[in-house]
């Protein structure tokens, strides 16, 4: 008997990829408005915005994602208080389902925000230009990517534009998104130790001090984050302390001493140390690299 192949149907097809940014903002920031022939979404990572979208405004907060249509006027602005991080995505698409994403302004759920965070992963990995510059017009293509990571890219495109898809077809975004009770029990582990450390952000904690809280054993504390964020438990707060920093740094209310008091550290010099560790930069260095960008909207 002979075989028949079965050509597969793309019901969403990305024709090109046009920006990827990942922003952090100052709390002042505020860009005045653009529009552009192609698709536009942006998505809270922290803090909030505020959003115009031709005549419509919005507030957007952490989780939550809005579309913009070719040619549709759109502005963003901090609220001058919570220093934002944003990811904006523009791309081309003209499948016929993309009617779904009109004027669309809605919650997202853990399965899309992995997805959006495996676009910036792949994208700081085969893109030579910086994510985030506002000023960006085209992406320069990194000759020495890893296998595959552009078609990655527009793999999680898709399959992001899918789910959310199958979840307004479901209704699943009739109200904010709540996380699927059928985790696996250490991804539900994962969570709530997660959240401890959020909650725990402005003390010194020991792994010991993890363990007792939340009933976990010191092996299976530190597996879980190695398989989860390829760190252990204390490396993972280190990078929360240091990202709440960066967040209190661009709302420009405190000094590096008063940051570093607010989330625990006993030493502005560690502080400064862990800083740089984690980012690179000294928090002077990454104050003026923010401004400077703020500076060239």
């Amino acid at each position: 008997m002979p075989f028949k192949s079965l050509e597969l149907i793309e019901d969403v097809k990305i024709d090109s990829i046009i920006t990827i940014h990942y922003f952090e903002y100052m709390s002042d920031y505020s860009f005045p408005g653009e529009s552009h022939d192609f698709w536009e979404f942006l998505c809270v990572d922290k803090g909030e915005v505020e959003i115009t979208a031709d005549n419509r405004a919005y507030t957007l907060k952490k989780g939550e994602i809005i579309f913009h249509k070719p040619n549709e006027f759109h502005t963003v602005r901090a609220n001058g208080k919570i220093a934002p991080n944003l990811v904006v995505i523009s791309f081309d698409c003209t499948s016929p389902c993309m009617d779904y994403f009109q004027d669309l302004k809605t919650s997202i759920g853990e399965t899309e925000r992995n997805l959006i965070a495996q676009i910036i992963y792949e994208a700081k990995r085969c893109i030579k230009t910086p994510l985030n510059d506002p000023q960006t017009t085209e992406m320069v293509r990194n000759q020495d990517a890893p296998f595959g990571s552009e078609q990655l890219i527009k793999i999680y495109l898709q399959a992001l534009l899918i789910t959310i898809i199958r979840n307004l077809q479901l209704g699943q975004y009739s109200a904010p998104a709540i996380k699927s009770m059928k985790l696996k029990s250490d991804d539900l582990l994962y969570n709530k130790i997660t959240t401890y450390l959020e909650e725990h952000i402005r003390e010194h904690l020991t792994i010991e001090t993890i363990c007792r809280d939340n009933l976990i054993g010191r092996s299976q504390l530190q597996k879980l984050f190695r398989e989860h964020d390829q760190c252990g438990v204390i490396d993972y707060f280190s990078r929360l302390k240091v990202e709440l920093a960066k967040q209190l740094i661009r709302e420009n209310h405190h000094n590096f001493t008063q940051i570093s008091e607010f989330i625990g550290y006993t030493s502005i010099h560690y502080f400064s140390r862990q800083f740089k560790k984690i980012t690179g930069m000294t928090p002077s260095e990454y104050a003026s690299s923010i401004k400077v960008i703020s500076d060239r909207k």
